[in-house]
């Protein structure tokens, strides 16, 4: 069994053969998925997602792209009260991109706090997705309680080997994407090689970043077992070692996911 932790499954990319993703997902071996949410105005396609498939669980937030678009959407109060949903397990996408600056970078920091709030009410793991903006993800990590009050992970992970000590620093996992397998990421597989194995999460970022051998194709969960495979091999395991690690990890991380899937994986 393995888990891809991070899809958009609820993507129109998706939309027109979802159940045969999802079964070709289960057919590889990829036994759980999270899908996640990118605007909260969103939020009820997602969750419908996730309510439709047994093995499909959601996430709650707004990816920094959005935050000026989506602020009218994402007040604490409603973070709070739709976090409470059947099969919501994190907060999340959040954080800061500065790569693209699609948002003002104050609303961006504005909205990443509000959702790590949100995570200190409710006790979810937040996803934190971060580019070019290294210094400032970790800054407000620990001025909003990480290490200590909130938990989670930073996805798709491509930054430095230092931004990857500080969120191991702070209890955070790290999740690794398609751009592992990638000819040219020699240094992001250096980094990989130095996060413990009970830190480490696989993901796709479906429908993009398709991994190699996969390249130029639309991503999706089935292809999850592709990295797996790249990052058993960097981490000196078997696939499946590193299958039932990091199947381990989600799962303790995300631990609304019910007791009887847990003791099932």
């Amino acid at each position: 069994m393995i888990v891809d932790s991070h899809c958009h499954l609820d993507f129109p990319d998706f939309q027109a053969e979802r159940d045969a993703v999802v079964q070709r997902a289960r057919d590889a071996g990829v036994k759980l998925m999270l899908t996640i949410c990118t605007h909260v105005s969103k939020f009820e396609q997602v969750h419908g997602v996730a309510m439709a498939y047994p093995d499909v669980y959601c996430t709650l937030g707004v990816h920094p792209h959005h935050a000026l678009d989506e602020t009218p959407h994402s007040s604490l109060e409603t973070l709070l009260d739709l976090a409470t949903r059947p099969k919501v397990v994190g907060i999340g996408e959040t954080g800061l991109d500065y790569y693209y600056d699609q948002s003002p970078r104050d609303v961006q920091q504005d909205s990443f706090r509000r959702h790590l709030r949100a995570c200190r009410e409710t006790g979810l793991p937040v996803i934190v997705h971060t580019r070019d903006a290294e210094e400032d993800t970790i800054r407000i990590l620990r001025e909003e309680g990480a290490c200590k009050e909130v938990r989670g992970l930073l996805h798709c992970f491509s930054g430095s080997r230092q931004l990857a000590e500080q969120a191991l620093e702070l209890g955070f996992h790290i999740s690794f994407s398609g751009i592992l397998t990638f000819k040219k990421s020699d240094d992001l597989r250096a980094t990989a090689a130095i996060v413990p194995l009970d830190r480490l999460l696989v993901e796709t970022d479906a429908p993009y970043l398709a991994p190699v051998p996969m390249r130029g194709k639309r991503n999706e969960p089935a292809f999850t077992v592709h990295t797996a495979d790249v990052l058993a091999d960097v981490k000196g395991v078997s696939p499946a070692e590193l299958a039932r690690v990091t199947t381990a990890n989600f799962l303790r991380l995300f631990d609304r996911v019910p007791a009887d899937v847990a003791k099932a994986a």
